[in-house]
């Protein structure tokens, strides 16, 4: 299935700083995040409010708001939650257009990463998609785990499918699928894509992927060749989920989506003299 060609990117700082032993100064950050904003991205994800204690990298994302320069913003800003807590301190900020939420379809992933089961997350997504309404933001929901997992949790097409269904009742738009433990090959991404975009045409389905540098090219494409037009990255593939034991799988680097959209000669929108600026950490 092919949609249109142009795509959309999601630079997310956020998860290339939360595994990072050492703290980097909110000024620092927001200089980073100053100059991504020019670069032309569709959403930066700054920041995250979740547990202080579990992610001290992230504890600052308030005061970095506030020094973001959104004078002549285009991009749409982005934070992370992770509970009812960090929810309520995200409204806060105006300055704030998108929320993500980290749920999945792993029972043992959502324990590690959000102390939670199932039943609690979906109720979670409700009073996200209740309190973005009541202040004009817009949900991302990621499934994490959602091309299979590492934990010997049961994984099928239609446990994902079901996910998708219910997330979708509850009102959502944009929801990504991702893979931060690097079992996903192309077969399985080309497969979940050519399934579930057909299936849920008014679902705009994005790709959160951490990769070996050997195998992301054929997984980009296996995922653009499948209708996917809506991508997360972190320049240089910095980052790693802490949550997972698996720090040192990196993310999907800007740079390697880049070449791999101009060598197809599609238009990703970026400025890359902007990038070569943001190349701070």
């Amino acid at each position: 299935m092919i949609i249109n060609s142009k795509i959309k990117i999601t630079e997310t700082p956020r998860d290339g700083w939360q595994a990072l032993p050492n703290i980097i100064p909110a000024k620092t950050k927001a200089a980073h995040i100053n100059k991504l904003l020019k670069a032309g991205f569709d959403t930066v994800e700054v920041g995250s409010f979740v547990s202080a204690k579990a992610i001290p990298q992230l504890a600052d994302t308030a005061d970095l708001i506030k020094l973001l320069d959104l004078s002549h913003k285009k991009t749409k800003i982005m934070t992370l939650i992770g509970n009812e807590k960090g929810l309520d301190a995200a409204m806060q900020f105006e300055e704030i257009d998108r929320i993500s939420y980290p749920f999945s379809i792993s029972p043992t992933f959502l324990k590690k990463n959000l102390n939670i089961t199932a039943e609690e997350g979906y109720k979670m997504i409700d009073q996200i998609m209740d309190q973005c309404q009541k202040h004009k933001k817009e949900p991302v929901i990621y499934i994490a785990m959602g091309f299979g997992n590492p934990y010997g949790d049961l994984w099928s097409m239609e446990l994902l499918i079901k996910a998708i269904e219910v997330i979708k009742n509850k009102g959502a738009k944009i929801i990504s699928i991702t893979d931060i433990t690097g079992v996903a090959d192309a077969e399985k991404i080309a497969s979940v894509y050519s399934t579930i975009i057909p299936k849920f045409p008014e679902i705009e389905f994005g790709i959160h992927l951490h990769s070996t540098r050997e195998t992301v090219m054929v997984k980009i494409d296996a995922a653009y060749q499948n209708g996917v037009r809506r991508f997360d990255t972190v320049l240089n593939g910095m980052g790693g989920c802490p949550m997972t034991g698996m720090e040192l799988l990196g993310n999907l680097d800007t740079l390697d989506l880049i070449k791999f959209m101009e060598k197809i000669r599609v238009e990703h929108g970026l400025k890359s003299s902007q990038l070569k600026l943001s190349n701070l950490f």
